[in-house]
């Protein structure tokens, strides 16, 4: 994610992106063991995700059964309004 606010990513297109990683356990290769990955990425290409697989399939021992994943928009620019005033409750 590029750097700046939270806010500011949502708006060019970052969104939560969660994905359900099955894997088969290094010691026990019959069974299969689910790890829950999440974080702002950015649709349809998910770099971050991308990354996170890569990483997994070179740096960790279970290997890779499948992986789901959903994406949701937090904020679309749509959504997004500038507000031109404030007014203050006392």
């Amino acid at each position: 994610m590029r750097t700046g606010s939270i806010t500011e990513n949502m708006l060019l297109g970052h969104g939560l992106t969660t994905a359900e990683i099955l894997y088969w356990m290094p010691d026990h290769q019959q069974v299969l063991q689910s790890f829950t990955w999440q974080e702002y990425d950015k649709a349809p290409e998910f770099p971050r995700l991308h990354r996170f697989i890569d990483f997994w399939r070179e740096e960790l021992e279970g290997p890779l059964h499948s992986v789901r994943y959903s994406h949701q928009h937090l904020v679309r620019p749509g959504e997004w309004r500038k507000v031109d005033g404030v007014i203050l409750l006392n």
